[in-house]
């Protein structure tokens, strides 16, 4: 792929950021007028857009830790001006100032622009280096995973982040075969690896690999269990917060940590998830659930 291609594809899947759920977020964050609200993974702008144009005088703070995005949104946004800040950042290490804002979304997991993003390696379906780095400072890569941790490091992490029942043979096979430098070949390494009925089952039997890989590189569950335990106090009196959990580990911390947080109050029994219309329209929010809880007066 050539760099223009790359530039193209960049450009294609950045500004075509499909906000999840948004009349849900809209109306469970209770965006009011004047509002400060903070959006700490910003992506392409697509829910921050939503709250800027949903009351009057709205401004928010929109934090990324991958600066690709960040760009993407600054020019999604330059309309509103200096009603948005950025700031480049992991949401876990962002300072949370005190009782500051009317409202806090967190829209978890890899977006479109990743997916589609060839260059960045988060999918097997293009070949591309194992990198999956949300925040290309940081040096760990998937390659360094996949070709440097024993046999059953990589086992534990397909099992516990990937919840992949045939984690050992995964592992078994790739040290087996490794080293490996891009996303496909480790894609194939994993299909021959598993029995036939698997391998050409609903899912591709990379799925729950990649995603425990994307896990490790960015120590995702870790970062969200510390912006959960401190996001809250960044809010005021009443203020929301409103977070979109892509897969089972994500929703079971954020219940559990909204829950467990002595200054709110859960307002979602259950999770809120698209309705069927949503789905057609953005497949990739199929499997989104969306919690809301408010800060206590």
């Amino acid at each position: 792929m050539s760099p223009n291609q790359i530039d193209i594809d960049i450009e294609k899947s950045a500004f075509s950021h499909i906000p999840v759920l948004p009349q849900a977020v809209i109306e469970g964050l209770a965006v009011s007028a004047e509002g400060h609200y903070l959006d700490a993974t910003v992506g392409g702008g697509g829910h921050t857009r939503l709250i800027l144009e949903a009351a009057p005088d709205v401004r928010v703070t929109a934090i990324d830790q991958d600066e690709d995005a960040l760009a993407a949104a600054q020019k999604e946004l330059a309309e509103f001006g200096e009603r948005v800040t950025f700031i480049h950042t992991n949401f876990a290490a962002y300072e949370f100032p005190p009782s500051t804002f009317a409202g806090i979304l967190a829209d978890l997991g890899v977006s479109s622009y990743h997916l589609d993003t060839a260059n960045r390696g988060f999918s097997f379906r293009h070949e591309a280096n194992l990198d999956m780095r949300m925040n290309t400072q940081q040096s760990l890569t998937a390659a360094d995973v996949i070709n440097e941790w024993d046999e059953a490091e990589l086992a534990d992490i397909f099992f516990k982040y990937g919840e992949e029942r045939l984690s050992r043979r995964i592992a078994k096979r790739i040290v087996e075969q490794r080293p490996f430098e891009t996303t496909t070949e480790l894609a194939q390494a994993i299909a021959y690896s598993v029995p036939p009925k698997y391998r050409y089952g609903r899912i591709n039997p990379a799925t729950r690999v990649f995603q425990a890989l994307r896990i490790v590189v960015n120590d995702e569950l870790k970062s969200l269990e510390t912006f959960v335990d401190k996001a809250p106090q960044a809010l005021v009196p009443g203020g929301r917060i409103a977070i979109i959990s892509f897969h089972s580990l994500e929703d079971r911390l954020v219940k559990h940590g909204l829950r467990n947080s002595p200054l709110l109050q859960v307002l979602t029994k259950k999770p809120i998830t698209p309705h069927e219309e949503e789905i057609v329209n953005n497949p990739r929010s199929r499997s989104a659930k969306l919690r809301i809880a408010q800060r206590v007066r």
